[in-house]
């Protein structure tokens, strides 16, 4: 016989039946919530580091969504800006509409300048470009990985791609265990079967309707 030890290990095993269906299901609800905050992490805006073929640093790059979600503001400003600058500060804009592509790494263009840093990589695990309708690339190097990681996912969002990011499967992973968790609380000392339980037979009748008009004598 099982012991209610046992029995609540079984049932918090991640590889049982019923938690891989329950992981399955929680996924799409938990990626939505994933994008959703990517796309307010750029609509809030990041300063991006230029890094030119002579490899001099002299500007930034500031960008930051629209709220609508369909425009891109960007300029150049002199200082690393930690505080948000506003769509009107921003001298250049490019619709969602007009990205064809997002690539990252050595297949970005300022990756593969003569004389640019392309064997650093640093500078590799933080590039990456938006190709858009004039065939023309706005190059980007991220401050830091997570911010290269909240910004490809966010484009691709846009785009109707998937966020493929190492963040964004740490973050899958998180707050699935974690609703999981959190729905096991309501089914403490309840054992879960696993399998589901057989479909009872149907009625010989389906006439459940009480009828009001008989008067009770």
């Amino acid at each position: 016989m099982p012991t209610r030890k046992s029995e609540t290990m079984s049932q918090d095993d991640p590889k049982s039946r019923p938690m891989l269906e329950l992981r399955e299901k929680l996924q799409p609800e938990v990626s939505e919530l994933i994008k959703q905050q990517r796309l307010n992490c750029l609509c809030e805006g990041t300063c991006f580091r230029k890094i030119s073929a002579r490899r001099r640093q002299d500007k930034f790059l500031y960008c930051r969504l629209s709220p609508n979600h369909k425009v891109l503001h960007y300029g150049d400003t002199e200082e690393f800006s930690q505080r948000q600058l506003s769509h009107d500060s921003l001298q250049e804009k490019m619709t969602v509409a007009d990205i064809k592509a997002v690539v990252t790494g050595k297949d970005c263009p300022h990756m593969k300048e003569k004389g640019a840093l392309k064997q650093n990589k640093e500078l590799l695990e933080l590039a990456f470009s938006i190709l858009h309708n004039s065939d023309e690339y706005l190059n980007f190097i991220a401050p830091d990985k997570r911010a290269f990681c909240i910004w490809t996912d966010g484009l691709n969002a846009l785009l109707g791609k998937e966020m493929t990011s190492e963040l964004t499967k740490t973050d899958m992973d998180t707050l699935v265990t974690m609703e999981i968790k959190l729905r096991l609380l309501d089914l403490e000392n309840i054992q879960i079967p696993e399998v589901p339980p057989p479909i009872p037979k149907e009625p010989s009748t389906y006439n459940f309707v009480y009828d009001f008009t008989q008067q009770q004598t």
